[in-house]
């Protein structure tokens, strides 16, 4: 942002001309205040009744009018200083003033201070939401943020291309958007979920490597962290690369640049568990899928703090407690958690309930010792073996899963979560990465019943066609590794990438073991297909989700915060009125008819 006060310190004495809003305005009887904002800052302006014109006009108008002033610049009276803003030494004495446009009443904030408008108001005002100081900062900002990533990949030679938006549907593990084709009645084109098979065609097409900026579209239901319809991600490929460690490798050093240098944040790893994955040479930890997965209940560590999961099965594999009696148990320590209250605890096992446990046992140390509801159910080697695997000390907690692994991994996982949510332990101003390595090729579909892709099927399986040929059962299938990669940023997923599948025989049997036959393959991909037969590279690639980084980067809760102009929870965009009707002279142009329980 551009230094207002340093600038117009440099015209003490001149004529100076501004323009901006009014962001306040002070009648002091023979003077007239008023504090003009634009995206730089405020300067104070002193109209006095010398300029009767201009006097006349500064009685008159009020906040969010547009003016234009002209007046000699001269540093404030000492007692008149404004230490909360930075030209608060200075003041613009005004010879002329002119009305650019009028306002009526702001129906939304348009300051910092004072009370905050809802986010409908500011969504369905968000031109005015953007007058906001924090809002002009963070649109700046973001442009910085595209610069130094550009700047980047520029400087790794990487090549800048430009992909289609209008393209073809495909499988990418989200809903499209489909556009109906006035020239090809019938038919559909796609909004890209994301420039996969384009980057992949530039790799056979000779590009070594690309990248871009790109708008993805997917019909996804909104949250906090994902913006609904369209986002941004840095989408970027490499030719003659068989490995993920080479793209990994390649980006990391940005992710860490962003982190330290664009933000000044501090990288951290405070988990001890992770750290040995981290390889020598990087400071960034590459751990397995299913290392995540029973050591932290997620896919998505946010290695920021510790709070492992803690296998206990062993211990309990000869246990009398039946709640225990169950093919896993797992452990949560949480440091200070002595000091819950009952209603806190049983807060938290109504969390633990509706991510489908059954309850919620725990142990509470204390300095008179341990004391817990399930205590008499447990022998003193259990008991023992819980304090010593768990490290618990007086002051601490110890919360408890047990039921079949992927519920326990998952109810624990989310506890971990609200744990640190609960007791602070997520600093804003550190940033904890981690790859994921290492995903499962297919996964269980249990609302279709049936095995599915787990990313994507463009990526390539380790072991290529002979470990797709020797998969005969759905779990063998199921043990099938991808090379692919996530990055995580402070609990979040804000990188996906893999070794691409450029082999057409490989593509075709990943397609035939989900039940897809050659020609419906043919008939998906046949661009891609076609084009791997000439003769296609090795090649992968990643794509980082800008939106979500800017917004850890920028320590923002709610993703629409970062955005100029989001749609909000449901979708829709209150500024704008979309999605809308159209006329049926526009359906009947595309050879579309509602039907009437759709209207």
């Amino acid at each position: 942002m551009r230094n207002l006060a340093n600038e117009l310190h440099d015209f003490l004495g001149k004529t100076v001309t501004v323009e901006g809003w009014v962001n306040s305005r002070r009648d002091h009887g023979g003077l007239i205040f008023i504090d003009l904002r634009d995206h730089t800052g405020i300067i104070q302006l002193v109209v006095t009744p010398d300029t009767a014109d201009s006097f006349k006009l500064a009685e008159s108008v009020r906040d969010e009018f547009v003016l234009k002033a002209t007046g000699t610049m001269r540093e404030r009276a000492k007692d008149l200083i404004n230490p909360n803003i930075p030209t608060g030494t200075i003041e613009l004495v005004v010879k002329e003033l002119v009305l650019l446009n009028k306002s009526a009443t702001p129906p939304v904030n348009t300051h910092d201070d004072g009370e905050r408008s809802s986010e409908e108001l500011r969504l369905r005002y968000r031109y005015l939401d953007l007058r906001r100081p924090s809002m002009q900062k963070l649109l700046k900002r973001r442009s910085d943020f595209y610069r130094f990533i550009r700047n980047y990949m520029y400087d790794h030679d990487f090549t800048e291309i430009t992909t289609p938006i209008l393209a073809n549907s495909s499988p990418e593990g989200a809903r499209d958007f489909l556009v109906p084709s006035r020239l090809h009645p019938g038919k559909f084109y796609a909004l890209p979920q994301a420039p996969q098979q384009f980057k992949q065609l530039l790799m056979v097409g000779g590009v070594d490597k690309y990248f871009q900026i790109a708008p993805c579209f997917r019909d996804e239901d909104p949250r906090a962290d994902r913006l609904y319809g369209d986002f941004y991600q840095l989408d970027c490929e490499m030719a003659f690369v068989d490995n993920g460690e080479t793209v990994r490798d390649a980006i990391e050093p940005l992710f860490i640049d962003l982190a330290t240098k664009f933000s000044n944040k501090k990288l951290v790893i405070n988990s001890e568990p992770a750290k040995k994955y981290i390889k020598s040479g990087n400071k960034v930890p590459c751990m397995p899928y299913e290392f995540a997965m029973n050591t932290y209940g997620t896919d998505k560590p946010d290695l920021r703090y510790g709070m492992e999961l803690i296998d206990l099965t062993e211990v309990f594999k000869d246990t009398d407690f039946k709640v225990f009696k169950t093919p896993c148990v797992k452990a949560l320590c949480v440091k200070g958690a002595a000091s819950l209250t009952r209603r806190e605890i049983d807060d938290f096992t109504e969390k633990a309930r509706k991510l489908g446990a059954g309850g919620l046992a725990y142990i509470l140390y204390t300095d008179e010792g341990a004391k817990s509801p399930i205590l008499k159910f447990m022998t003193d080697t259990e008991i023992n073996s819980v304090a010593k695997l768990t490290g618990a000390k007086a002051g601490d907690a110890v919360f408890f899963g047990a039921d079949e692994t992927a519920k326990v991994n998952k109810v624990l996982g989310q506890l971990r979560i609200d744990f640190a949510d609960h007791f602070g332990l997520k600093n804003p101003d550190e940033v904890a990465y981690t790859w994921v390595i290492d995903f499962p090729f297919y996964e269980w579909d249990e609302k279709l019943k049936k095995l599915d892709f787990g990313h994507n099927p463009f990526s390539m399986p380790k072991g290529g066609l002979e470990a797709l040929e020797n998969a005969k059962t759905d779990a063998d299938k199921l043990a099938i590794l991808a090379d692919q990669y996530d990055m995580v940023m402070n609990g979040y997923e804000v990188c996906s990438g893999a070794v691409r599948n450029y082999n057409p025989d490989i593509m075709f049997k990943a397609f035939n073991i989900l039940g897809y036959n050659n020609e419906y393959v043919e008939s998906r991909f046949s661009g891609m297909l076609n084009a791997f037969k000439f003769g296609a590279p090795p090649h992968a690639g990643c794509a980082p989700g800008l939106d979500r980084i800017f917004m850890v980067l920028e320590s923002v809760d709610n993703i629409r915060d970062i955005v100029a102009f989001p749609k909000n929870g449901s979708g829709v965009d209150l500024m704008m009125d979309s999605p809308s009707s159209v006329d049926q002279t526009q359906l009947a142009e595309l050879g579309i008819s509602l039907l009437e329980d759709s209207i």
